[in-house]
């Protein structure tokens, strides 16, 4: 069943509770597509008026905040043994070479890696573990946390459900259209974000081989 269908057969209240739910389980860390929930939903808000769009996008964000400080609270305490472990039960997305991209973003660019990593597929679900496995300091990463999870959940909210409003006659019969445009947004940022973590993990390796041996006395 297509995702707007199944989510017009539920009452409003478990539309918030659900987007609420799915946006904080993937910030915490799980790979679930919680932006693809989100513009189904706001979709739907635009052509049906039991849902309001406000409540939607507090959910939306409220999810998002919260999900990424549980994130950043099970990184501090797990350390790297947590990332090696996510490592091994999601290998596509935790790899060695995503979790070397996204740990050379945080030394770079620190609070903004948080901010603007909302808006990047994969780095949404590195963003608050790996802020607490690097000791991040706390008041930086809530800085980041709650004015990058405002905007993303908040406008896109905002954006899909006024696009909705405007062409709601069109949206009725091509509303996957919007999916499709998410997704294909997700994976383009997905590839870009995989292309610069093989060159990321290629510029380690050769710096890790250029590093002399010690020659023992």
């Amino acid at each position: 069943m297509h995702v707007q269908e199944w989510l017009e057969t539920i009452p409003a209240v478990a539309i918030y509770a659900l987007v609420g739910v799915v946006i904080g389980l993937e910030s915490l860390g799980i790979p679930l597509p919680g932006e693809i929930v989100l513009v189904s939903s706001a979709l739907l808000a635009s052509q049906h008026g039991e849902i309001n769009p406000y409540v939607l996008g507090a959910c939306a964000t409220a999810g998002a905040i919260i999900g990424d400080s549980i994130g950043y609270a099970i990184g501090r305490k797990g350390g790297r043994p947590l990332l090696a472990w996510l490592g091994k039960r999601f290998p596509k997305h935790f790899s060695e070479a995503n979790i070397a991209l996204a740990e050379s973003s945080f030394q770079k660019w620190g609070m903004w890696a948080v901010f603007f990593g909302r808006f990047i597929a994969l780095l949404r679900i590195f963003a608050g573990p790996l802020a607490g496995v690097l000791h991040m300091p706390y008041w930086k990463f809530l800085i980041a946390n709650v004015f990058g999870g405002i905007l993303w959940a908040g406008g896109t909210t905002a954006v899909i459900y006024s696009v909705g409003v405007v062409a709601e006659a069109w949206l009725k019969r091509f509303s996957w259209l919007g999916l499709v445009l998410a997704v294909l947004i997700g994976i383009a940022s997905m590839l870009v974000v995989k292309n610069r973590a093989k060159k990321a993990a290629a510029a380690r390796s050769t710096s890790s081989e250029a590093e002399p041996v010690p020659v023992a006395d």
